[in-house]
């Protein structure tokens, strides 16, 4: 299992970013505020934001690191949408709703990119995203995406590109079409948190790293929130982003989320005109096989790989030979391409890949269940959360009609159960 730690991991995010990692210091003594948001991640840390800028006291602690988890660590696609797919959202909350929520995730892209401009975030920010097939069968999933966008969400930007036509955008033989979405992008996820960070604090927030809720209890006057350290926090509302590595600080919303591990590596400096060659138009990929791959090139010339994915814990014997592998099946000419780095993390998936957002009166409020796809949803998430923690629920209570059941049996079987499953599909993709 992936365990949280004093320092981030050997990726190349955290080797990139080298000169932004300073520690902050945990917390030492008891606080008393008004917003207390568990976890550093995307979601806590603009909860955090927002509700600082509401003029609310806020405390922000993590168990390790801003950004140590996949927030610091994903492929860095910004993509509208969610991971289990806009008809089956719109199957529990309605057409209306899920409409405002397809349109609530175009404009946190929009948001997002903004927000980066305005507060001078280096992030290697850089536009496009192409979805291709690998599968004859899944060409139409590409033009019937198109078809459902513009006709049930109201956006018609997506443009179908045939296979003639793929070499201009992603040069490899195993894709037979693509969806190009030119208003999303990608960027370096973990100067992105880091940078989101700053802003934080410049909003009046404080950050204590470090610092492992271990558990908390409502009271009649509020919340108080433990710490492993021995310090407490009382406060008003508290916010619970842990997704995850929530771990023990809720059961219940433990039982609900299935830590999955999924892989990334990064290949050697390739050179500027070898990665123009390998995608021309410098958009991010990713397929839309059941069980994904996705990549990019980064801003020094690497191609960054992302695929894989295990539910019993642990991570590959030689993980750098399994990412070359993935990428060899990409791209022929790189099979034996040297690894410069590989390492794994823990995505939050809920049974039917459905979010688990919520909250429990006027105090408690949580997001979960993002499911790998969330860069863009956690703004999403914090939008409607910090609305209800203003005293207007309504979007955020239209996702009670969504039911999470846990996964029975703990995470153990639970993965067992997530591992035959996923082999069948896995199966699926393959034929």
């Amino acid at each position: 299992m992936f365990h949280s730690g004093s320092d981030h991991l050997p990726t190349y995010y955290a080797a990139t970013s080298a000169d932004r990692l300073r520690l902050r210091p945990s917390l030492g003594d008891d606080l008393d505020v008004d917003v207390c948001v568990v976890g550093g991640g995307f979601f806590g840390l603009y909860c955090a934001l927002e509700m600082a800028r509401a003029g609310r006291r806020v405390a922000v602690l993590e168990a390790s690191r801003v950004g140590w988890g996949a927030s610091g660590r994903n492929g860095g696609q910004l993509v509208a949408g969610f991971a289990c797919g806009m008809q089956r959202l719109k199957a529990v909350i309605g057409q209306s709703r899920a409409k405002d929520m397809f349109q609530e995730s175009l404009r946190s892209v929009q948001l997002i990119k903004a927000f980066i401009g305005q507060e001078g975030i280096d992030c290697d920010l850089a536009p496009g995203h192409i979805e291709v097939a690998v599968l004859p069968r899944r060409v139409k999933l590409l033009t019937d995406g198109i078809e459902e966008a513009a006709r049930e969400w109201g956006y018609d930007q997506f443009r179908f590109i045939p296979k003639v036509d793929l070499p201009a955008y992603v040069d490899s033989p195993r894709f037979l079409a693509g969806m190009l979405d030119a208003e999303a992008a990608h960027l370096h996820p973990l100067k992105y948190v880091l940078g989101l960070a700053e802003v934080v604090e410049r909003s009046g927030a404080t950050i204590h790293e470090l610092t492992r809720v271990t558990g908390y209890e409502e009271l009649a006057d509020g919340i108080r929130v433990d710490t492993a350290g021995g310090a407490r926090v009382r406060c008003h509302q508290l916010v619970l982003a842990g997704n995850a590595y929530i771990d023990k600080v809720d059961r219940r919303l433990q039982a609900r989320v299935l830590p999955v591990g999924s892989f990334i590596g990064v290949t050697e400096v390739l050179g500027e005109a070898a990665c123009r060659r390998l995608m021309p138009k410098n958009t991010a990929v990713y397929d839309n096989q059941f069980i994904l791959e996705y990549f990019r090139t980064t801003a020094d010339h690497r191609l960054l790989f992302g695929g894989g994915c295990t539910y019993m814990g642990g991570t590959p014997a030689d993980l750098p030979r399994v990412m070359q592998g993935h990428i060899g099946r990409v791209f022929p000419h790189l099979a034996a391409v040297k690894m410069d780095f590989a390492w794994g993390g823990h995505i939050d998936i809920t049974l039917r890949r459905m979010p688990d957002w919520g909250r429990r009166g006027d105090r408690v409020f949580w997001a979960q269940g993002f499911c790998g796809h969330g860069l863009v949803p956690t703004r999403v998430a914090a939008t409607l959360v910090t609305e209800a923690m203003q005293g207007r629920p309504d979007r955020l209570d239209a996702f009670n009609g969504i039911v999470n059941p846990p996964f029975l049996g703990g995470e153990w079987l639970g993965g067992l159960q997530q591992a035959v499953g996923m082999g069948w599909y896995r199966l699926r993709d393959m034929v």
